[in-house]
């Protein structure tokens, strides 16, 4: 998710399209969010691992 959310983001700022800008910071955001969550042993959504 945080690599989608990444090149959406780079997508989105180059070719100037905005939905792709904002739709990638809320990917990478979310991603990076559950990264911290799972990483710190938290079950996110009932489950501890996302595979």
């Amino acid at each position: 998710m945080i690599i989608l959310g990444l090149i959406l983001l780079l997508l989105g700022f180059f070719l100037g399209i905005q939905i792709l800008w904002i739709l990638g910071l809320i990917l990478l955001v979310v991603g990076v969010v559950l990264a911290v969550l799972g990483g710190t042993g938290r079950a996110v959504a009932g489950r501890k691992h996302f595979f």
